[in-house]
């Protein structure tokens, strides 16, 4: 009953035009901004951690803007899953640095996407221009999972879960020259088969499965996001370079520079990055969490 609800209301939301949907998001953040709750809190903390070189009042502007872009995140999913895939392609109105995606013959493509302007579209996007396989966690609400999974593989993607057959397919993915995307900056569900590494200066647990992936297939690493434009305008794809190191024998030298090409995209927009998300809920030990 309840994902039926969210898929009528996100239905009815999607007769709307992106700029209506976008001024709807701003008033959600507004009452995120003045409603305690706890994604206000974790923000907060998060952007206390990772900018302590800014004053609070600079902090809490930096706050506010980027609750008003969580806000548009939650309604632009009603066009981005739910209109024509060509008219979803429209809202993209420039892309930069596409050549990141060129490679060698039969070399494998990883693509990471930070949590970030609209990753959904960012998604769609590159598979529309890769044959790409890619990670996803299944929502804990198990009746939105058709709904997501069609939404995401609509313009040529393979989802696969976050398990070791998904891991597997990946492996054979790239091996054959294909593409794989992952979402680099959501926390491992434990410690094995990763390492803290560095994220704006606090330490962060960090998968290796990209250091692993690139060992073993030597694919090229590219990062990706879709920049959310002022006014209901569309979107602009960003493609960067991965740092060097992501390929490093060493796991710790690695996982730094995966958390480095994240922050370098989050720097770019820093109001549209999900600074509500527990990323430093794990410590390392003797250090407690910063969210309790």
């Amino acid at each position: 009953m309840e994902a039926r609800i969210i898929s009528g209301i996100l239905r009815l939301f999607a007769l709307l035009p992106l700029a209506w949907l976008h001024r709807l998001g701003r008033l959600i953040g507004k009452l995120f901004i003045l409603i305690p709750n706890r994604e206000r809190r974790i923000a907060e903390i998060n952007l206390a951690l990772c900018f302590p070189e800014l004053s609070e009042t600079d902090r809490v502007q930096l706050r506010n803007r980027s609750l008003e872009e969580a806000g548009r995140t939650l309604t632009e999913m009603a066009a981005v899953w739910y209109w024509p895939i060509e008219r979803v392609m429209g809202l993209i109105q420039k892309v930069s640095g596409k050549e990141c995606l060129s490679r060698q013959p039969e070399q494998g493509l990883i693509v990471l996407s930070p949590h970030l302007g609209c990753w959904e579209i960012a998604g769609l996007y590159v598979a529309s221009q890769e044959a790409i396989t890619s990670l996803y966690r299944p929502p804990r609400k198990q009746l939105l999972e058709p709904i997501i999974k069609s939404a995401r593989e609509r313009s040529g993607a393979e989802l696969v879960p976050t398990d070791s057959a998904g891991v597997k397919r990946l492996y054979r993915a790239l091996q054959t020259g294909g593409a794989t995307g992952i979402l680099p900056d959501q926390q491992p569900n434990s410690r094995k088969g990763a390492v803290f590494a560095p994220f704006f200066g606090v330490p962060a647990l960090t998968m290796l499965l990209v250091n692993r992936l690139v060992a073993k297939t030597g694919a090229r690493v590219v990062f990706c996001f879709a920049q959310r434009l002022p006014a209901g305008r569309g979107y602009h794809i960003h493609f960067l370079p991965a740092p060097a190191g992501i390929d490093s024998p060493d796991p710790r030298i690695a996982a730094a520079a995966l958390n480095q090409g994240v922050e370098s995209c989050v720097r770019q927009q820093p109001e549209q990055y999900q600074w509500s998300y527990k990323r430093f809920k794990d410590q390392p030990d003797g250090h407690s969490s910063p969210y309790k």
